[in-house]
């Protein structure tokens, strides 16, 4: 069956991944990528189905609800997958405004514009809302969040985040729009922005560079690999029941200290440097304010219900990553210098 689906977010990191599954996997659909471009979007994440017939782009700020209501109706969407978000914890930690403003206002802009087309018969469209699993806050050294844990979060950004997957529950509730929401770890791979933990360390090990790591590096995550991600995103918007949470992992739980000292060895043998010689760059820095200990994903819900589970293990899935930042160096370089902000003037002012 034919659908318009807006994907928001899509020209960055894991909703490009979400885009090109669907302009690929769906050539049926119509998919309209709604993207502000701020630092971390980048449309060159898009070349490959930039000329798909059934994709376009469009450029805009879910901050704006006058342009939100008037994008819903001309364009008449069937659904939307909601992943345009400000993500990066210590940019919250500096201006929180920004996160607030684009997570939770946006978010609910969203929402009006969503609930006023789709008024008639929420039956017929669905509102597919992206989350993290920080909302949850922190865990000791046991047990995993699941759909069942209680909200803490502890940064700007993840509070922001609590925020908009409530205004999301609540729109189902009280007006009855289909909603489902979904909550997944650290995601890594492809196309992912510089400025996050392991492309920063695979650009600075690649440049002889001191590769940061807070505190003593102890901090525990569950990394999933972004193309995972994509297709769990994918299963969940085409089977969930209205009102259905789901988490996504990877079933990867890696101290960050011992996340690098893999890279470090990946890196050596890849360079074809002397085993050790990347580990000297490590540099531990001072930890990052509120900083969550452990995050651990119970995705057991979505394998269960839905039959997802993750494709590969973290091992394989860090050096497919590394090959692809060593084949692409001409992407990195155009991120790190600023340039690829230029790729939508070339492209859509010409």
């Amino acid at each position: 069956m034919s659908k318009k689906i807006l994907i928001t977010g899509g020209a960055g990191f894991i909703g490009s991944h979400v885009v090109r599954r669907f302009v690929t996997t769906y050539p049926e659909y119509q998919i309209v990528n709604l993207d502000k471009l701020t630092y971390a979007g980048n449309l060159a994440n898009l070349k490959d189905v930039e000329n798909a017939s059934n994709y376009r782009f469009v450029k805009g700020d879910i901050v704006d609800a006058k342009f939100i209501d008037s994008l819903f109706a001309e364009e008449n969407f069937d659904a939307v997958i909601h992943l345009a978000a400000e993500s990066h914890v210590d940019r919250s930690i500096s201006s929180p405004i920004d996160f607030v403003m684009t997570n939770v206002v946006g978010t609910v802009n969203l929402l009006n514009a969503a609930r006023a087309n789709w008024k008639e018969n929420y039956a017929a469209h669905r509102f597919y809302h992206v989350s993290t699993d920080e909302v949850y806050g922190t865990l000791g050294e046991d047990g995993m969040f699941t759909e069942e844990t209680a909200y803490d979060p502890h940064s700007p950004y993840s509070a922001s985040k609590a925020s908009s997957d409530h205004f999301v529950r609540a729109y189902h509730d009280t007006y009855g729009m289909d909603a489902v929401i979904s909550n997944c770890s650290n995601n890594y791979g492809s196309f992912h922005f510089p400025e996050k933990l392991i492309p920063l360390a695979i650009n600075n090990i690649k440049n002889n560079k001191p590769v940061p790591v807070y505190g003593k590096g102890e901090n525990i995550r569950d990394w999933l690999w972004v193309v995972d991600h994509a297709r769990a995103i994918d299963v969940i918007f085409h089977q969930a029941k209205s009102g259905d949470t789901y988490n996504i992992g990877g079933h990867n739980e890696w101290k960050n200290i011992d996340l690098i000292r893999l890279l470090c060895k990946i890196m050596d043998k890849k360079l074809d440097r002397a085993p050790g010689t990347s580990e000297q760059l490590i540099s531990f820095v001072t930890d990052r304010a509120g900083h969550d200990l452990r995050y651990a994903i119970d995705s057991g819900k979505l394998q269960r219900d839905l039959g997802w589970t993750p494709s590969l293990q973290f091992e394989e899935g860090l050096e497919k990553t590394v090959d692809w930042f060593l084949e692409n160096e001409e992407w990195l370089e155009n991120v790190t210098s600023g340039r690829y902000q230029e790729y939508y003037q070339q492209q859509y002012n010409r």
